[in-house]
């Protein structure tokens, strides 16, 4: 459309990772003035392409064309010189420095080019604020905001560089219903400013809503690339999902004995406002594996860290084995046979720099102690018997762990989990980060784990794993259980749950 120029071209775009390739040949066009929508999967490719435009990754082949010549992004300082900023979906912020040194931060206007002109960054700072509706003091520090608003000032910060290309990446995740408003006012703004946008979300309304054109992405490929106009949420499904499916077959029939764990009304309210988990309630059988699926934001990983008892503020009950479980801190949780598998395996469940043995037995190291000494020699056997049983590639169990591929990193993640002998696995996102081939083993995991009578409740955003490996379906959106499904579930009737604002019919 005339209307709305091309801006920026990927051109044969190409991003090679060592064991996968996450862009595959992608041609894409952003147009100025306009809003161009990015949809698809938890690992579609779509942050990958916009690392690629805000020069934080580089293509492996291809080429990049702004106003029609052809340009090189060695790293996002060069992006930036040519007006192209990016909100990123996690904040990368400085707690302790004020909302203005935040917004300036590396490029502060100086006097004299001695020192930092703060009254002008101030000023600026009440400037950006003021377009962007909020009453924020510029001498504010940043850990005193709540997060929706520690948002706006992401935002604010790329504003400061007068961006003409401006990503968004999942923006409102954070934003209460008034703060989304005043968002997409600020986008209405620089269209009309001829500012091009490039707008992520899980949010299908949302993408209707602001979107001019729309580009899907599918396994690192453009799948639909169109205009708005007409675009409806069953087109945007068979783009997102195709009609081909990940197959993880059963090789036995389940077999499920009786409720091994429920959660009664689990409740755990969001700052600001609302509930980042409002009511859940749920059950587990022996060898059942029931996925929990939703969209970024809907509540999932909030809930097992409530049943883990990481939230003190969360209320509800919980019951393992038909017996109340009373204990309010992690240790006694996981006495009680609940085991969490984090979904940052390398944050939350393992240090790096310690060996594979010891992070194997790192929870359950009471199994090996003798008033203070520690057996090291049951703790080694212990680790190998794991080891073996999972089938977890290793030269030697003394090695650090970060000497591992993802895949056999998760294994040991599991190990633990395991090794604390639990009852009912908690699992988030457990394919995250690992190759299709390290995901079938952990899936063929999973499968034995089940038939040995343990309950598995796990978390995905992988609509193909959640309907080809779980027993029973659960959809989670807002917070809330918004549908339960057996296995085998017609995609399209788990996305419209996912996204419940299209339960209804829009009004003409």
């Amino acid at each position: 459309m005339t209307d709305h120029p091309i801006g920026l071209s990927i051109r044969g775009g190409v991003k090679v990772y060592p064991g996968t390739r996450a862009l595959k040949g992608v041609d894409f066009d952003l147009r100025m003035g306009a809003v161009n929508v990015l949809v698809g999967e938890n690992g579609a490719g779509k942050s990958t392409l916009m690392k690629v435009i805000a020069g934080v990754e580089s293509l492996t082949e291809g080429r990049i064309e702004l106003q029609g010549r052809e340009v090189r992004f060695r790293n996002k300082a060069d992006a930036v010189r040519e007006g192209i900023g990016i909100v990123f979906q996690e904040l990368n912020l400085f707690p302790n420095l004020t909302v203005a040194e935040n917004i300036f931060i590396g490029h502060e206007p100086v006097r004299a080019g001695l020192d930092i002109d703060q009254r002008s960054q101030a000023r600026a700072t009440r400037a950006l604020m003021a377009r962007l509706e909020q009453d924020i003091d510029p001498d504010t520090p940043l850990d005193h905001l709540r997060v929706g608003q520690q948002q706006i000032v992401e935002i604010a910060k790329a504003l400061s560089q007068d961006a003409r290309i401006l990503i968004l990446d999942e923006p409102t995740s954070a934003l209460s219903a008034a703060e989304v408003e005043v968002l997409f006012g600020v986008i209405e703004e620089l269209k009309s400013q001829g500012v091009g946008i490039v707008y992520i979300s899980h949010r299908l309304d949302e993408l209707i809503r602001v979107g001019d054109y729309i580009t899907v992405l599918r396994d690192g490929e453009i799948t639909g690339s169109r205009p708005m106009q007409g675009v409806d949420i069953p087109w945007i499904v068979r783009a997102m999902i195709g009609e081909k499916s990940k197959e993880f077959p059963r090789t036995e029939a389940p077999s499920f004995g009786e409720e091994i764990f429920r959660a009664d009304h689990v409740t755990l309210p969001r700052a600001g406002g609302g509930f980042a988990v409002d009511r859940v309630s749920l059950s587990v059988r022996r060898g059942e594996i029931v996925g929990l699926y939703g969209l970024m934001g809907a509540g999932r990983t909030e809930f097992l860290e409530c049943v883990m008892a990481q939230h003190p503020a969360s209320a509800g009950r919980i019951f393992v084995d038909g017996h109340p479980v009373i204990e309010r801190d992690v240790a006694g949780r996981i006495a009680r046979g609940i085991a969490l598998i984090p979904e940052d395996r390398k944050r939350d469940g393992l240090v790096q720099i310690m060996a594979i043995r010891e992070n194997l037995t790192l929870s359950s190291l009471g199994l090996f102690t003798r008033g203070f000494h520690l057996n090291l020699k049951a703790e080694a056997a212990r680790a190998l018997d794991f080891v073996r049983r999972l089938a977890i590639k290793i030269a030697s169990p003394e090695n650090p762990v970060s000497s591992l591929s993802g895949g056999n990193q998760q294994k040991v993640v599991i190990g633990k989990a395991l090794m604390t002998s639990p009852k009912i696995l908690l699992m988030d996102e457990p394919s995250r980060g690992i190759d299709i081939g390290a995901k079938a083993e952990v899936f063929t995991t999973m499968r034995a784990l089940a038939g040995q009578g343990l309950g598995i409740l796990f978390v995905t955003s992988d609509l193909d794993e959640v309907l080809a490996l779980s027993d029973r379906v659960l959809v989670m959106a807002n917070g809330r259980i918004t549908g339960e499904f057996p296995a085998g579930t017609d995609p399209a009737t788990v996305i419209a749950a996912a996204t419940p604002s299209f339960l209804k019919e829009p009004s003409a």
